[in-house]
């Protein structure tokens, strides 16, 4: 790390940079495990965080209708999808701040700098490893008419499902994604439904025999009992795609300044501050996710995960095909 990056990092966590004021944050980041990012910042600026909390959908919907008027100064969501639509719907603000663009990686963050990825999830394959001998090793695999009447997947409507959807058109072109997606169909053991914990636990259960989910949710269940999955994890095999190839699809956790912050400065700050290895770390250990910033240390049920290589696609270019890909999902009549 550059040195004046780093002395303005600790300069932030140490206080000496400490502020008055308020820090109003609209977030849909619904772990608990988050209250320790938001009291360790308040304890570092002496900046007070006022919370609205909800879907993502729903917070975004109450930014527009908010307008000019609006009191965020920044917004938490989930996933590219969220981020991009955000920018589009003028919501965001572009933030010139040394420390975001030496801390994260290009490919995470907005070329506008509007919105910047703070933690990662691998979105992967999962399987049965009783049943499944061969299971699949890339994305283009699941679409394998072998593997039909096998596979767990969640709806179109799922915010990671598009994005990696979109992945795909961006580095294989529409026609193939679109075949891609229709083979899915062919090959899903069951009508899309519930979350991510629950295309695991349709493993557990036996109604499919592979799954697609992020990595995390797994990762959770090493960490902390989690009902269907835990107690089972024996049975359940991992695959990262694409490991001779691009790697595996990656799908964030991000934030940006929103568009008519009126505490714009604090806001800055707080972003900083959640790049700053002592949040990074944190994203880890308290929600099993792999931090944005290269080299931060894994909490330990990240890292039983095991080591791969993950798909350095810039990810502005896979949001503009986020449309495309629903479209797509539509069109194969993917529920």
């Amino acid at each position: 790390m550059h040195k004046p990056i780093a002395a303005a990092l600790a300069a932030l966590i140490a206080g000496s940079a400490a502020a008055e004021g308020e820090l109003n944050l609209y977030s849909s980041r619904h772990y608990d495990t988050d209250e320790r990012l938001y009291s360790d910042f308040e304890e570092a600026t002496g900046i007070t965080i006022n919370r609205i909390e909800g879907k993502a959908d729903e917070l975004l919907a109450r930014m527009e209708a908010e307008g000019a008027n609006s009191p965020a100064d920044i917004l938490l969501t989930v996933d590219t999808s969220r981020l991009a639509r955000a920018k589009d719907a003028g919501l965001l603000q572009a933030v010139e701040s040394d420390i975001l663009e030496e801390r994260i990686p290009a490919n995470l963050q907005d070329t506008d700098n509007q919105w910047y990825g703070l933690s990662q999830r691998g979105r992967i394959i999962f399987f049965d490893k009783n049943d499944v001998a061969e299971p699949p090793q890339t994305y283009a695999d699941l679409a394998d008419p072998k593997y039909k009447g096998l596979v767990c997947i969640r709806s179109s409507s799922n915010t990671y499902n598009q994005t990696l959807l979109a992945s795909i058109v961006t580095h294989d072109g529409e026609e193939a994604a679109r075949e891609w997606a229709a083979g899915v169909v062919e090959n899903m053991a069951r009508k899309p439904q519930g979350g991510d914990t629950d295309q695991l636990r349709g493993i557990v259960s036996g109604e499919c025999d592979i799954a697609v989910s992020n990595t995390y949710y797994f990762a959770r269940a090493i960490r902390t009992d989690v009902k269907g999955v835990s107690d089972s994890r024996d049975m359940i095999g991992w695959v990262f795609p694409e490991q001779d190839g691009r790697g595996a699809h990656m799908n964030l956790s991000g934030g940006g300044v929103a568009a008519h912050a009126p505490n714009r400065e604090n806001a800055v700050k707080f972003l900083e501050y959640l790049a700053s290895d002592q949040a990074q770390v944190y994203f880890s250990a308290g929600n099993d996710e792999f931090p944005a910033v290269e080299g931060v240390e894994l909490a330990d049920s990240v890292k039983a995960m095991g080591e791969f290589k993950a798909d350095e696609v810039d990810l502005s270019e896979v949001a503009k095909n986020i449309p495309v890909a629903q479209r797509i999902f539509n069109e194969v009549n993917w529920q």
